[in-house]
């Protein structure tokens, strides 16, 4: 993916309106990376600098030329509301009418949301991953029970017969 991303950032390198840029998240961008949420790498993130959403295309120069294509533009936001529909508008102007208490409280409420969603999913993926375990064991238990039930012989003594039979014509 590295080389697709280099070709990606050399060809918006002198864009006015889009950044295309990589962030060593083990280093000097480790804050940075903390605070739009990086937790793997890579990461590819898009979006108003102050509220970045996950990409989930391909990782492919294709994938991705046709993505930044489409999206890396100004986009609707706070900065960019004349970009916004009649929603949007009316979504932006109720959030900057609120007093920073509110909005940092609404914010705190929203993330801590986000938190016990990633917090429930972690434990059903675990229930999951323990009850697929339980069900392999389970299953290499009875096949080798079978196995030692004497399949085995039997099908040593089928093939023996198989064999006497085809002598004896």
């Amino acid at each position: 993916m590295k080389p697709d991303w280099d070709s990606l950032m050399e060809e918006y390198s002198g864009s006015a309106t889009a950044l295309v840029a990589d962030v060593d998240c083990t280093t000097e961008g480790k804050d940075l990376c903390s605070e739009h949420g990086v937790r793997g790498y890579p990461t590819i993130k898009y979006g108003d600098p102050s509220a970045l959403e996950d990409y989930k295309g391909g990782r492919d120069l294709a994938s991705l030329k046709k993505f930044a294509a489409e999206n890396l533009k100004p986009m609707c936001s706070p900065a960019n509301i004349d970009l916004c529909d009649d929603a949007k508008k009316a979504e932006i102007e109720k959030f900057m009418a609120m007093d920073d208490a509110d909005l940092d409280a609404s914010i705190k409420e929203k993330e801590a949301l986000q938190q016990k969603t990633e917090a429930d999913f972690k434990v059903l993926v675990e229930g999951l991953q323990k009850t697929y375990q339980e069900a392999m064991e389970n299953k290499d238990k009875t096949i080798e029970e079978i196995k030692n039930s004497g399949l085995g012989l039997m099908k040593a003594v089928k093939s023996v017969k198989a064999k006497k039979g085809s002598e004896e014509l």
